[in-house]
């Protein structure tokens, strides 16, 4: 089989896969011409489970407060009994626990963002498709709640979670906790610090665990269950075990969000109406599909044959952005459909490129099989070029590290993603889809 019609194959399958996932629910029921038809498309959701690996997808389209309707809710942490220097780890460990605490209500994919006016410390938080407000405000603003716990007397070696037995050592006596590096191995590890009192505390249940697990829970959820090496006595513990950086920061955070106890409390509550948002879906929809179908005619009648490969072409990079929104998944909010569509005219302008210099290499007497390739070839510069400026933009609009000094909008963030998204998509379509299609379908004499 030839280079070409794998990749045709390959388009034709993924193709496939994209309009099976992007298909929403329906039923075909009619009784005409003597038919009694009753046939109903359900596709099942994603779900795959390799050893400890699952991944599951719904394949629903994930909307955004803006769409689904929601609640906007603005938290003030109080920062009283929290020293100037912590407060800034405070706010993150909150925000953190928050986040957590949401996604174990079931909420899918939350917008939890932090901000600073003057000396108060404030969090937003926008839950989308929110059905009981005041449970949700209920869960978020509980205090988090860090206790330690041993195996109970009984407990054998094939002890689970539930014979683990609460101790007197909570987050109170936690006074804090750090990465830091092993100085033998260089690996990232986390240290305890813990107050006189939970020093006391923590030096008896270490004298009575020597060999066995202490579990750390917050929120009744376990963190971790190191095994005790040796009895603690100075107040002061590490936590090693083959951490990654990243697992040592989470874990840590995660322990300063019980150790430094920030009570928050509502001063912002707002609900936005599903009414609102299916009302700005519809006009979008409508602006996107009048602009789609005019790129299309426009594009079929100035480059005849090749452009109506360039609109199939188009039509894929649909089909397979869609699918991959629903498999990411991606939180679809207006500012991000805005990208989406913005996009559709960057995959457009990648083919005017191409066909255009085309059209040079045939007017400068090349024969038009090596035209073509040339203008694939030659194109890609400016191609490249243009979208790389176009996804460093993105990058800075999303501030995936977030930089203090970049934006950390979640709508400008969700225009961002969506817009890169289209950009990486579209430089497959334009240069992979595109070409093999004209390959295949040249009805140019070859010369």
């Amino acid at each position: 089989m030839t280079r070409k019609r794998i990749l045709l194959l390959i388009i034709a399958l993924l193709t496939f896969v994209s309009l099976y996932i992007d298909l929403p629910p329906f039923r075909l029921k009619t009784e005409r011409f003597g038919l009694n038809l009753d046939w109903q498309f359900s596709r099942p959701p994603l779900n795959l489970s390799i050893g400890n690996f699952r991944f599951y997808r719904d394949l629903e389209i994930k909307k955004g407060v803006d769409l689904a309707g929601g609640a906007h809710l603005v938290f003030q942490a109080d920062m009283n009994n929290i020293a100037p220097s912590d407060q800034l780890e405070a706010i993150q460990a909150v925000r953190n626990n928050i986040e957590r605490r949401i996604n174990l209500f079931g909420l899918a994919e939350p917008v939890v963002q932090t901000a600073k006016s003057g000396t108060d410390y404030r969090l937003i938080v926008e839950l989308a498709g929110v059905t009981d407000v005041n449970q949700a405000v209920d869960l978020i603003g509980q205090t988090a709640q860090l206790d330690f716990r041993e195996l109970s007397p009984e407990a054998t070696e094939a002890a689970s979670l539930d014979d683990f037995v609460v101790t007197d050592l909570t987050g109170k006596d936690l006074s804090r906790s750090e990465v830091q590096f092993n100085p033998q191995t260089g690996e990232p590890e986390v240290s305890l610090q813990f107050s006189p009192d939970g020093g006391r505390k923590f030096s008896d249940i270490t004298t009575r665990n020597v060999d066995r697990p202490l579990a750390i829970f917050l929120d009744e959820i376990p963190l971790t269950a190191p095994y005790v090496k040796e009895a603690i006595q100075d107040g002061r513990a590490v936590i090693n075990g083959g951490f990654t950086l990243d697992d040592a920061k989470k874990l840590s955070i995660q322990l300063n969000a019980g150790a430094l106890p920030v009570p928050v409390r509502v001063i912002e509550q707002k609900n936005i109406g599903a009414s609102l948002g299916e009302e700005s879906v519809n006009r979008s929809l409508q602006a996107g599909l009048i602009g789609l179908t005019m790129v299309i005619l426009f594009m079929a009648v100035y480059y005849g044959w090749k452009g109506i490969l360039a609109d199939i072409a188009l039509i894929i990079y649909g089909l397979i952005t869609l699918a991959l929104y629903k498999l990411l998944p991606v939180t679809l909010t207006l500012p991000g459909i805005a990208g989406f569509i913005l996009s559709v005219g960057m995959a457009v302008d990648a083919n005017i490129l191409i066909f255009e210099r085309m059209k040079e290499e045939i007017r400068w007497g090349k024969p038009y099989n090596l035209a073509m390739e040339l203008g694939f070839g030659r194109a890609w510069d400016s191609i490249r070029d243009a979208n790389s400026v176009t996804l460093l933009t993105c990058f800075i609009l999303f501030n995936p590290f977030n930089w203090p000094f970049l934006n950390s909008s979640g709508m400008v963030r969700g225009f961002a993603l969506n817009l890169a998204l289209g950009v990486l998509l579209s430089l497959f379509t334009g240069i992979v889809v595109t070409r093999t299609l004209i390959r295949t379908f040249s009805f140019r004499k070859k010369t």
